[in-house]
This record gives C-alpha cells, sequence and structure tokens, in this order.
C-alpha cells in the first residue's frame, strides 16, 4: 500500500495520459545529499525514488519516501528523521516540475526543470539545471542543486549549529523506461 499511493499521485499529476509511449517512469530513481560540517560531512542515499516523465506535456513528477535515505551511521539516520526532517509526520518529499524548452528531437541536452519542491511540508520552487539523455528510446535525467535548511523549516538546536551546514546540496539520477513496458 506504501508504494502504490505514490504511484497513483503520480499517475494523476498527467492528466493527458495517453498511449503514444511518450510516458516514460523511473521505479529506482537515485537522490542523494551532501552536507559540509567542521566535525563531520553528512552524506546519504536514497535509491527507491520514483519519477514519471511525459514527453509530450514536457512535465517530471517526483516522489520518495525520507525513510528510504540510507546514511553510513545510524545514528545520523535517527537524527535526520525523528529531529530535522520529522518523516512521522513529513514521510515524503515531491517534487512536480516543467522542462523549460525541451527538445525531444535533441539526444543529450541540458534544460532547466523550473518546479515546486516540497520537504518538511513546506512548498518552494526552484530551478534545477538537468542533463537528458535519450538512449534508445529512454531517457537519463541527471543534475543537482542546493537547498537552504532554513528555507524548509527544518530547525537546528544552536548547540548543533557547527555540525550541520546551512546548504545542502542535491544530487539525482533517474534510469526511465516506456511507461507500458
Amino acid at each position: 500500500m506504501n508504494k502504490i499511493l505514490p504511484l497513483f499521485l503520480l499517475i494523476t499529476f498527467f492528466t493527458d495520459f495517453n498511449s503514444e509511449k511518450n510516458q516514460f517512469i523511473a521505479r529506482q530513481g537515485q537522490v542523494s545529499f551532501f552536507s559540509y560540517a567542521s566535525v563531520e560531512n553528512i552524506e546519504a542515499q536514497n535509491n527507491q525514488v520514483l519519477s514519471i516523465l511525459d514527453i509530450t506535456n514536457k512535465k517530471i513528477a517526483v516522489s520518495m519516501l525520507m525513510r528510504a535515505f540510507v546514511f553510513k551511521k545510524d545514528l545520523m539516520y535517527e537524527h535526520f528523521n525523528e529531529s530535522y526532517i520529522e518523516s512521522d509526520i513529513y514521510p515524503k518529499a515531491t517534487f512536480e516540475g516543467d522542462i523549460l524548452d525541451f527538445d525531444a528531437s535533441l539526444n543529450k541536452q541540458t534544460k532547466i526543470v523550473r518546479g515546486k519542491l516540497t520537504i518538511h511540508g513546506i512548498t518552494k520552487e526552484i530551478d534545477i539545471k538537468t542533463t537528458i539523455e535519450k538512449i534508445n528510446n529512454q531517457y537519463k535525467l541527471t543534475g543537482e542543486y542546493n537547498v537552504f535548511v532554513k528555507d524548509f523549516d527544518i530547525k537546528i538546536p544552536p548547540i548543533l549549529a557547527g555540525n550541520i551546514a546551512k546548504m545542502i546540496t542535491i544530487k539525482f539520477s533517474f534510469q526511465y523506461q516506456s511507461y507500458e513496458e
């Protein structure tokens, strides 16, 4: 049930869903983040990210469960989910956006994806520089962007402020295949 609901929500995002093979899905996309800190760097990976790409409408939607991030240390996982992201209250992050000036005839292009990122219950408009590759009628999207912790109302106790960066670098990679496969 937990995996069906995000998929249903992503599918309903695309109202003009047809059978022309212009919709693609990445069931195991990858998102990672890195936080530089003077005491210890914090990084984690999530390989269970769901994304749908609609070439006709030049849209993308992404959904990921926050508890699926894997950390090097269990204590980091615990603090991330309980103290900062509050995964019990805000279990997922989402992104819905438009690919600006997308040209389906090109095999490789770098475009801006403009959309709304929701983390920790807060939604912000962002632009993400994204590399789009078309390989054998499948697509791969990669990129990275930065977010500020304060923009998503994530509270950091003053005593720990030096241990957590104010800006987090997020990287992503999605391998899409035809939705019908």
